[in-house]
């Protein structure tokens, strides 16, 4: 009978146990991260998935979300849309999760939004800008401005400030965010009465691009605009100064990391951005200081947009009052208010109202810096 009743003990003990591993199981909510954390656009995945760890770090030590913790479960997709597919997979079936920030391209981001539509998961790119992102359905919502909004910028900023006229166009014609940048910048640069005197294609993975130099040469353009990731951009504004092309060099928000891999070839360039770390916003400085004293580096435009992305995903839960993405879905859409990268609206493509910042790269005390520009707001 003793032997009975210490064994009824021990069971009662373990299932006591079980059932309290459980509830602490469920005191934490995961959150999905699909980003390129190695590979060509590494810079971009790992900045943004480092801006939400700080965002998701600071409202856990706020008290958490809804008397839940937040933790992030990262993938790596290396920018590739069929790896970014099999993570979305994994964090959906097997993690289970019902928020998937990412990815960083516009490319990876597009092969996952039918399958998050689907599964009734959001899906928020912090920096995926290709107009058909957020096409696929009310589920899918980006933090960032779109293609032809950043083109009209670039176009905008070399006819009015760099007062250009003659524009060359060099882009990677196999990449959706390039030519959609190229596409909206050529065609409000002729809108304002300006002439495209060259506008030359190559192919992703492309290194030689002087035959393409050599044409643009001899068009004799006031500005050349690189719609091109960062990596590309080091060779292309390397290859066009050799070839004696001094003009100014306009991009995107792609010329993020830039700086890091590049010389004075690129001086005189100008490129759009999502955020500027030199910001005098106190939302914005808040971050900064935060997001360096966190990881000891500066804070990027995608540092920025990753802790939006979260924190916009925050908000929503919060004015939802649960975490049904059903309802956060809607909630998110609602979303009008102040945060680190500006004021944040979305319309009805879900697709952010926001303004672009105008960067340019400087030599401040033998070191190129990004330093800004001006703002150009929506119109």
């Amino acid at each position: 009978m003793k032997k009975f009743i210490v064994l009824c003990t021990v069971l009662c003990c373990l299932v006591s146990l079980a059932f309290a591993g459980g509830a602490k199981a469920t005191d934490t909510v995961s959150i999905g991260a699909v980003f390129p954390l190695s590979g060509q656009v590494a810079f971009y995945g790992t900045e943004s998935r480092d801006g939400a760890l700080l965002a998701i770090e600071e409202i856990n030590a706020s008290g958490g979300l809804l008397g839940k913790k937040l933790a992030l479960i990262s993938e790596d997709d290396e920018g590739n849309a069929e790896k970014s597919v099999n993570a979305f997979t994994k964090l959906n079936t097997r993690d289970k999760v019902s928020f998937v920030l990412g990815s960083s391209t516009s490319g990876a981001t597009q092969a996952m939004t039918a399958l998050a539509q689907q599964a009734k998961v959001i899906l928020i790119s912090p920096s995926a800008t290709n107009t058909a992102v957020t096409r696929t359905g009310d589920y899918i919502f980006r933090a960032c401005f779109i293609d032809p909004f950043q083109g009209v910028v670039g176009a905008d900023f070399a006819y009015d400030t760099l007062g250009s006229r003659n524009a060359a166009i060099l882009y990677d014609a196999g990449a959706d965010y390039n030519t959609g940048l190229a596409d909206s910048f050529r065609r409000q640069f002729q809108a304002r009465g300006g002439r495209i005197a060259a506008d030359e294609a190559y192919q992703t993975g492309d290194v030689d691009f002087n035959a393409q130099v050599t044409r643009i040469k001899a068009a004799n353009p006031d500005v050349v605009y690189l719609p091109n990731y960062y990596n590309d951009v080091t060779l292309q504004a390397k290859q066009l100064r050799q070839q004696g092309i001094i003009c100014a060099l306009v991009g995107g928000d792609g010329w993020d990391g830039l700086i890091d891999n590049a010389g004075d070839e690129v001086l005189n360039g100008f490129w759009s951005a999502g955020f500027a770390a030199d910001t005098t916003d106190p939302r914005g400085r808040t971050f900064v200081t935060a997001y360096t004293s966190r990881f000891n580096k500066t804070a990027s435009q995608f540092a920025a947009l990753g802790y939006d992305t979260m924190m916009l995903v925050a908000d929503g839960i919060k004015a939802a009052g649960t975490f049904d993405p059903a309802a956060v879905k809607t909630a998110m859409a609602k979303i009008n208010g102040p945060y680190v990268t500006g004021n944040i609206r979305f319309d009805e493509n879900r697709d952010p109202i926001k303004g672009a910042a105008i960067l340019e790269i400087v030599n401040k005390d033998g070191k190129l810096v990004n330093a800004y520009k001006t703002t150009v707001n929506p119109k």
